[in-house]
């Protein structure tokens, strides 16, 4: 599940080997991109709204166009599904993370691997880049978390401290915290600046498949196996639970000040509001 930079455009990608572009909040189909040969793990816009980029248990990471909703680039080179992607803010470089137990960086105009990331020991099942830097976190099914650096493709730091495997991991909008989750459904947020973990919350016992920051900080959406969206505020430290159809709930991103979208295992995408 993915938010268009500018536009009121949601993207998904499923297990039915498509991805499809929807108008918000009318919830018609713009476009629907055919070319993988298995599910969809992750989907991400192009920062400048031209292109996305999709991740696939077949092996692959394709760009597509928008303008003609066509791929017009197939990265090779995982050995194992990819689990995850992400485009860089500047647009240049596109990132993936694999069951092969590697990440890695695109060069999207040489159309080459930059960076092999090597050390998880287990499947990478996210990455992300922290806006406006050379910095990525991966999560792993190592139980461990690490920051690299792409511009030497060498890992800097890794946080360890879930005792099951990390499902994702992001940085808020300010770049100074991460939020993680895993397969027992405990939320942790990690101190970026003094690299130490400084909240855990158990969510579980359902596994949390992906947590996503507010824009402003204040709040982490965890989508949680059980079927429901818990939403965690830190500055009172209260965690809510919106239930919905009941079916394991994949994705989960913020839309605006007052709600956020979902993604699940029934092919839906949920819009949630409530009240300030």
């Amino acid at each position: 599940l993915a938010l268009h930079p500018r536009k009121n455009i949601v993207l998904t990608g499923g297990d039915d080997h498509l991805w499809k572009t929807w108008g918000f909040p009318d919830g018609n189909i713009l476009l629907t991109g055919e070319g993988h040969t298995d599910w969809l793990s992750g989907c991400c816009f192009r920062p400048s709204g031209t292109q996305l980029v999709t991740s696939s248990g077949d092996t692959t990471v394709r760009l597509w166009d928008l303008s003609r909703s066509g791929c017009i680039l197939t990265l090779r080179g995982h050995s194992r599904a990819v689990r995850g992607c992400s485009w860089h803010s500047c647009g240049d470089f596109v990132a993936s993370a694999s069951a092969d137990c590697t990440s890695k960086i695109w060069d999207v105009n040489s159309e080459r691997c930059r960076y092999t990331l090597r050390g998880h020991k287990d499947s990478v099942n996210s990455i992300e880049f922290l806006p406006f830097s050379s910095t990525v976190v991966t999560s792993s099914a190592d139980k461990t978390l690490s920051l690299w650096d792409v511009r030497k493709g060498l890992r800097v730091y890794t946080f360890q401290g879930h005792v099951h495997s990390c499902n994702h991991a992001t940085f808020n909008r300010k770049g100074d915290s991460i939020a993680s989750c895993d397969s027992s459904g405990v939320l942790k947020l990690w101190d970026m600046r003094m690299l130490l973990p400084v909240l855990s919350i158990d969510a579980g016992p359902h596994a949390a498949n992906q947590v996503a920051f507010h824009r402003s900080g204040d709040l982490v959406a965890l989508a949680s196996s059980e079927g429901s969206v818990k939403v965690l505020s830190l500055a009172v430290g209260q965690l809510s639970i919106l239930r919905g159809p009941g079916v394991e709930v994949r994705c989960v991103r913020f839309h605006s000040q007052d709600s956020l979208l979902s993604a699940g295992a029934d092919g839906r995408v949920c819009l949630w509001s409530w009240a300030q």
